[in-house]
């Protein structure tokens, strides 16, 4: 069975293409819950605006087909909390310039 953590290091395969990172690392994944082979996905965009959200959604709900083990996806977009600089990894925070 696929779990949560296999799932958001698979995720690191989706590329926000504006930004040119993962959207794990960019703290654009909220949460994941597996329940047996079906994925659910809460995330969100860097702004509600942001050109790429049907592009990064739709990369999302691919790449968790693609996982071995996993026959049905869900992928939520939500605005609460409003993402910020400070949700990213510290690896992203280094290449951003925000350590």
């Amino acid at each position: 069975m696929v779990t949560a953590e296999q799932v958001r290091e698979e995720l690191k395969d989706v590329i926000d293409p504006e930004l040119g990172y993962n959207i794990v690392d960019l703290g654009l994944i909220y949460g994941v819950t597996v329940q047996d082979a079906r994925v659910e996905v809460v995330m969100t965009m860097t702004t509600p605006g942001c050109p790429a959200s049907q592009y990064i959604q739709n990369g999302t709900h691919e790449r968790l087909l693609a996982i071995e083990g996993v026959d049905d996806a869900d992928v939520e977009v939500v605005w609460s909390p409003p993402w910020d600089p400070s949700m990213m990894s510290d690896d992203a925070k280094r290449h951003f310039g925000f350590d």
